[in-house]
């Protein structure tokens, strides 16, 4: 039999969906969801396995313009899936406008590869608008398929997961077939406090932090585990502390809880909280933050 195995890279502008859509197509809860834009600093690679296929689904970070470096370095993954990808998944949604970030959308528009444009959140809309909106897509890219869906709602997932299996192209698999991601246990410690920090925090603070895992022990019984969340300024980490530690203690129960269930074991979780002054500007500290190569 035939083995087909690829690269589906999901591309598109903040706070569409992106994230939610590759967790209902990987079948795991592998990228952060929340209602804040720029969740997803990253490309995550999320791994699903058939007896004769592979597909290695890529989330990235949302399209915009930077105002930093660290910005900067999330463009560049976004940029790259654009490259490497089999399939791209281009997201939008009915909310945002048709021509937001107009520049990213051209390159999309010159690729050679399969484009599959998700339209989402069609649950927040009408059949006569949704009917609009799809034929000045049409315009936009002629190119792509358009598939009209709700992430959220698990609504038309399948039949996109089935239109992705046909255009797949054969091959040997990328990854060993009991592999779910190649990410780290590390990156998805780091990935989960910083969620309840995007959930906890207001205003500037969730996008202010970074957290670095400086111990991992995976015991038989328990894993230990001792982060250490990097803040900007002084006064971000009286924030994050809250009062007599009682904010980052919330933050560190929901993360040991979570981590618990994704690991499948106990958690012992220690947070520390430091000031990296001006981190998001520094290539030394994003190099070191896994964002330069």
């Amino acid at each position: 039999m035939p083995h087909k195995s690829g690269f589906v890279n999901i591309i598109g502008n903040p706070n569409v969906g992106k994230s939610t859509l590759m967790n209902n197509l990987v079948g795991e809860r592998i990228s952060i969801i929340t209602s804040k834009s720029q969740t997803t600093r990253h490309r995550i690679k999320g791994i699903v396995n058939g007896d004769d296929f592979q597909i290695v689904y890529s989330d990235t970070p949302g399209v915009l313009k930077p105002n930093y470096k660290l910005q900067e370095s999330m463009m560049k993954f976004s940029t790259s899936a654009l490259v490497d990808a089999d399939i791209i998944l281009y997201v939008t949604d009915v909310v945002e406008t048709i021509d937001k970030n107009e520049d990213f959308l051209k390159k999309v528009q010159n690729t050679d590869k399969p484009v599959i444009l998700i339209l989402n959140k069609i649950d927040l809309t009408n059949q006569e608008k949704l009917v609009e909106m799809m034929d000045v897509w049409k315009e936009k890219l002629p190119k792509a398929e358009i598939f009209p869906m709700s992430a959220k709602e698990n609504f038309n997932v399948s039949n996109l997961f089935d239109r992705i299996l046909e255009l797949l192209p054969e091959g040997p698999p990328y990854f060993a077939k009991d592999e779910m991601t190649d990410l780290p246990s590390r990156f998805f410690v780091n990935e989960i406090i910083r969620e309840k920090i995007l959930t906890n925090y207001e205003k500037e603070i969730p996008y202010a932090v970074e957290v670095e895992v400086e111990e991992f022990k995976d015991e038989p019984k328990i894993i230990n585990i001792m982060a250490v969340i990097n803040v900007e300024r002084t006064s971000q980490k009286g924030i994050i502390i809250g009062h007599q530690g009682k904010a980052l203690k919330k933050v560190g129960t929901e993360a040991r809880k979570d981590m618990e269930v994704f690991f499948g074991k106990k958690v012992f979780l220690k947070l520390y909280v430091k000031v990296a002054k001006d981190w998001r500007n520094k290539e030394n500290k994003l190099k070191g933050f896994g964002y330069q190569q």
